[in-house]
């Protein structure tokens, strides 16, 4: 499929070495228009020095660099300001100006690169300011930030000029778990509402894998795989091995559950040599109008929400031998390797009733301590459930599970409510 598309950007056979040092050594990928791409690898493998070959900071020893299929260096000067001129680039430091307000920061590329009256800049970054939750602090100087605002103002200048492509260079580094996911769906969100392509360096795993619609993986100065992120989960080489070792824990950080990589390893373990007419029970839960509460209460609060319920799930399932992992940015699968679908029931009714008792408090904390939304923001759980046999493919099971799903909990922004 994707040899049937033209890319937006090829790197072809492009090496780079300072001193006696090889960094890229003949790399090849793709990216495709509209996509998040995300390129990941071991610190120090020269993925910053990909990125900075996009934007012309550094030039290949050897290979080519194409933009729509033309070379950036056979570029007329015109056509190189057309095509940078496309380009944002957020710093992995951020790069913010300390003697300018986070206003005057991210006024600055359109101060620099239109001719937007004064008034029509400030009304522009106020509001990429609003969207990325900084308005109370427009007026400050970055020293006065923690740094996950510092970040958010690093991310506001680079969507100000509403660029087609933005690079982002470790847009997580020193954040915390909830702030690392809640900087990531803002990616993904202002990628979806915007249509600007996304290229990310970042070695955020498991985490990027739910906002990518494509891998790349360097490796020993090569491009060692690029596709999507659940055909990676395959890859038979050392690279993955060494990356998994060094990079991922055993439960995901944000949740404490499993992996998607070892809930799969899991489910194989416990299930693949079992007798063909043994059962199991999955359930799939589901944060539902998950854009709407990103949308009206901020991504940090999303990320408090997808915590409490994930946790909430990991300490009931967990008691009764189940084991669960953290699908999509808004769904949970939880695998029950030894029910079947008559006891899953009556497990997750258990679940269900605890949780609208005990549960939701976490949930309602989160959205009570947000104010800054004047509508009601209401949204629900769903829950599915489904029985598989070890011979039958577990993703097939999670999708019956999905069709099936129910409502087990409503919450608002006044108060919680129950099913």
């Amino acid at each position: 499929m994707d040899e049937q598309r033209e890319p937006l950007i090829e790197f072809k056979g492009v090496s780079k070495t300072f001193g006696t040092r090889n960094i890229l050594n003949r790399i090849d990928f793709k990216i495709y228009e509209g996509e998040v791409t995300t390129l990941i690898g071991l610190s120090g493998t020269g993925k910053s020095v990909t990125l900075k070959h996009i934007i012309g900071m550094l030039t290949p020893d050897e290979g080519q660099i194409l933009f729509r299929g033309k070379p950036i260096d056979k570029m007329s000067k015109a056509e190189w300001n057309e095509y940078i001129g496309q380009i944002s680039y957020m710093f992995q430091s951020n790069a913010l100006f300390d003697s300018l307000t986070v206003l005057e920061n991210v006024s600055m590329p359109l101060k620099y690169t239109t001719k937007l009256k004064k008034k029509e800049i400030k009304e522009k970054a106020m509001a990429r300011i609003e969207q990325t939750e900084l308005t109370d602090v427009a007026d400050k100087y970055p020293s006065e930030l923690s740094g996950g605002m510092q970040k958010r103002t690093a991310l506001a200048r680079a969507l100000v000029t509403d660029p087609g492509i933005v690079l982002f260079d470790e847009p997580t580094t020193g954040q915390d778990p909830i702030r690392k996911n809640a900087i990531l769906s803002m990616v993904a969100e202002y990628q979806k509402r915007f249509g600007f392509t996304a290229l990310l360096i970042s070695h955020e795993i498991p985490d990027v894998y739910f906002i990518s619609n494509r891998i790349l993986a360097l490796y020993d100065r090569k491009i060692v795989f690029q596709g999507d992120p659940e055909d990676f989960e395959s890859l038979d080489h050392p690279f993955r091995q060494e990356l998994i070792s060094s990079l991922e824990s055993l439960g995901e950080e944000l949740t404490g559950l499993y992996s998607k990589r070892h809930f799969k390893v899991r489910y194989q373990t416990d299930l693949s040599q079992r007798q063909p007419d043994a059962t199991y029970a999955v359930a799939v839960f589901t944060i539902d109008d998950i854009d709407v509460i990103s949308a009206n209460l901020g991504h940090d609060v999303t990320q408090q929400i997808i915590r409490s319920l994930g946790s909430y799930i990991n300490k009931h399932f967990g008691a009764v031998g189940g084991f669960s992992s953290r699908q999509t940015i808004n769904e949970y699968a939880t695998v029950l390797p030894y029910s079947d679908l008559d006891e899953a029931e009556r497990i997750t009714k258990d679940f269900t009733k605890d949780f609208q008792e005990h549960g939701m408090g976490g949930i309602e904390a989160a959205m009570a301590n947000e104010g800054k939304s004047e509508e009601c923001v209401e949204f629900k759980v769903l829950v599915g459930l489904a029985q598989g046999k070890p011979q039958i493919e577990i993703e097939s099971v999670m999708e019956f599970a999905r069709f099936n799903q129910k409502e087990i909990a409503q919450f608002s922004c006044a108060r919680g409510g129950k099913a």
